[in-house]
């Protein structure tokens, strides 16, 4: 995915200047030495540990010296010179200081995950009660997913997805980047929101559009829900009040026990049905020591 990705990046990118700063974050399967022989142009930084995507996004920056930051995820690939289109947004657009593009499934159908709303109470409350699944095309039960949307047209946000997240330099420097509490998911919420306190105005166009496969980094499912729901606890315990902040961590063990007694009971009585879910969910309550108690939040 990463050899694919480059491929794109280079091939699809005609009008901009650019580097490529890139870091291995320890895999073992010969990426490092993949991408340094077809691409020795790109500064790599082939580490022996996994930094997570905070820290290894932090890295790399210190290096950069571009006006501009673009972060872009190894598994996405590069269409119709989306760099140079998001680049040429970014200068009719300057003051918002953040800007993305659409993400697209491999199959290019509509990936709404290139942006966010922030969270609130009342959205985690729709994820609990499993609303924002049962009326997912609507804004008002998945508020945060703003599905209603295709993004199709340019808008503002909260929060630009990290895996296409084109960012002015000396924002991201006077922000010191990424937070690196965060070991993956949360982080660009985080930065958009301390951005925002800063006057920028995070936007997306739907004129520079990318593959973002998904998942292309992540291991087992269950280690995607503890890193997300940490993220999640987190967020929420440096944005809202205390009182409120206790209500939505409730709310999130609650989503998590309804789903893996859910997903449980659909998988015996239909013979394997759900199964993954089961699993997935059943192994993120276990590990809720992980994510929901409080010894285990440093935000």
């Amino acid at each position: 995915m990463t050899l694919e990705c480059l491929r794109s990046l280079y091939a699809q990118t005609l009008d901009t200047d650019f580097e490529v700063l890139l870091v291995d974050n320890g895999s073992h399967d010969g990426s490092a030495a993949a991408i340094a022989e077809e691409f020795p142009q790109v500064r790599l930084f082939a580490e022996t540990v996994n930094h997570g995507f905070a820290v290894a996004n932090n890295m790399a920056i210190e290096h950069a010296r571009g006006r501009r930051v673009l972060l872009l995820n190894t598994d996405t690939v590069v269409l119709d010179r989306a760099v140079d289109r998001l680049v040429a947004f970014a200068e009719t657009r300057p003051a918002a200081r953040i800007w993305g593009g659409r993400t697209l499934f491999g199959d290019l159908s509509l990936n709404y995950t290139s942006c966010w709303q922030q969270q609130t109470l009342w959205s985690v409350t729709c994820f609990a009660l499993g609303l924002t699944k049962l009326f997912s095309n609507t804004n008002f039960f998945n508020p945060e997913g703003m599905t209603a949307w295709k993004r199709d047209t340019v808008r503002e946000v909260d929060i630009v997805t990290g895996c296409f997240l084109l960012i002015d330099t000396d924002l991201w420097r006077q922000l010191k980047g990424f937070d690196p509490i965060f070991f993956m998911y949360g982080e660009e919420a985080d930065l958009c929101g301390r951005a925002r306190v800063l006057g920028a105005r995070p936007v997306i166009t739907p004129d520079a559009a990318i593959i973002h496969y998904g998942r292309g980094s992540a291991t087992k499912r269950s280690d995607q829900s503890v890193r997300l729901l940490r993220a999640k606890i987190g967020l929420a315990r440096r944005n809202m009040r205390p009182a409120t902040a206790e209500v939505v961590r409730w709310l999130y063990l609650v989503a998590v026990t309804v789903r893996a007694v859910g997903y449980g009971l659909q998988a015996r009585l239909t013979g394997g049905r759900g199964a993954a879910d089961a699993t997935n969910w059943g192994e993120t309550l276990t590990r809720r020591g992980e994510w929901f108690a409080r010894a285990s939040l440093i935000f």
